[in-house]
């Protein structure tokens, strides 16, 4: 667990956008089992790919065609949360930050850390755009 005022700043980069927390297991079943399609964000602290999956995740959601719901959890503090969205997420093994789109309660696109690490928020973003132009 980090502390609130550590992870404020970065929560606020998304929910300033529209983005609403889940902070429980219940919260993340409501947002994903549902008709539509929702984009779930595994916020995280890590600097090096976190600094440039937030950016991505806010210019994609400012795109026309973009998710019904936005919604993140933020690994390292809310583990209720962030281990009920890795069980929608699987068979891809825990990442954070991650980024994934789900369609009707089933997962249509993934983007991992791995594929956030190193690259530019735009390219993670199109990346994004790219699914919502395709599911959404």
């Amino acid at each position: 667990m980090y502390p609130e005022y550590l992870v404020e700043p970065m929560r606020k980069e998304l929910t300033n956008v529209g983005f609403e927390e889940l902070k429980n297991a219940q919260e993340v079943d409501a947002a994903i089992k549902g008709e539509g399609t929702v984009l779930v964000v595994v916020n995280s602290v890590c600097g090096c790919a976190a600094a440039n999956a937030r950016p991505a995740a806010r210019a994609a959601a400012a795109h026309e065609k973009h998710p019904d719901k936005l919604v993140t959890v933020f690994a390292g503090m809310e583990k209720e949360a962030v281990d009920q969205a890795r069980n929608y997420m699987m068979p891809f093994p825990p990442s954070s930050p991650a980024m994934a789109l789900f369609k009707d309660g089933k997962l249509v696109h993934m983007i991992e850390r791995h594929q956030i690490e190193g690259r530019p928020a735009q390219m993670i973003a199109d990346n994004l755009i790219g699914a919502f132009e395709q599911y959404c």
